[in-house]
């Protein structure tokens, strides 16, 4: 579980630029710029007028004084939109040894240098047994009702990770990708074929060459995130 450095506000998003950039509208009326943590589509997450929850900071070495981080979805549902979260969230569940599959690892280092210039979400270490790599994945699209899809747009960069979690699995190191659906009205995670389907064909061959897929489902709140459900990717 991650809980928000200071409580979320409800804003209205007016809209989003620059990929990184948010125009809002605060409740007391003012409109602000605020920073919009998540590089991809988000393909029907930032539709104007949507109601989303803002961070406040007082940080002087941050040029924007709220941060973007959830979106409300219809039926009371919500997305994280920060792609950032979704490491902390499998960070502080692999610490708690919540996730049975990837439990009674005597070290967890973070942020590891591995393969050819990449770094390794998660590096698990065991007495007497190999190393586990994990790389975490952030899953906010879904275009069909309680299925998740990654990812919304093109990405060489996961299919360069894919690769590499390939050749880890090759090696006799095991090798996970996680995907972390950071949305709660989904049950179940697919591969955006249509959007990318070089990525898609770099997740077969990294199952092919062993790499092991798990998803589950975030529970989010305005003022926490937590690991939820394992899910079934199809």
């Amino acid at each position: 579980m991650i809980r928000f450095q200071t409580p979320l506000v409800p804003a209205v998003l007016i809209r989003r630029y620059k990929r990184f950039l948010a125009d809002i509208r605060l409740e007391d009326g003012r409109e602000v710029v605020a920073h919009c943590a998540n590089p991809g589509a988000m393909t029907g997450l930032a539709l104007p007028g949507t109601t989303i929850w803002v961070e406040s900071n007082d940080d002087p070495r941050k040029k924007l004084d709220y941060g973007w981080r959830l979106t409300e979805l219809p039926c009371g549902h919500m997305a994280c939109v920060d792609t950032g979260a979704a490491n902390r969230v499998v960070g502080a569940a692999l610490a708690k040894g919540q996730i049975p599959a990837l439990a009674g690892c005597d070290t967890i280092r973070a942020e590891q240098r591995y393969g050819e210039k990449s770094r390794i979400d998660f590096l698990l270490s065991h007495d007497g047994r190999p190393d586990t790599y994990v790389e975490v994945k952030s899953v906010t699209l879904s275009r069909q009702s309680g299925l998740a899809e990654f990812p919304d747009t093109v990405t060489a960069r996961g299919a360069r990770h894919l690769a590499e979690l390939a050749r880890v699995a090759q090696g006799g190191q095991r090798a996970v990708l996680f995907y972390l659906v950071q949305r709660t009205d989904c049950m179940a995670t697919t591969v955006a074929v249509d959007i990318d389907p070089a990525y898609a064909a770099a997740l077969n061959a990294a199952r092919a060459a062993g790499v092991e897929v798990l998803a589950y489902r975030a529970e989010i709140t305005p003022s926490k995130i937590t690991l939820g459900c394992e899910i079934p990717v199809s």
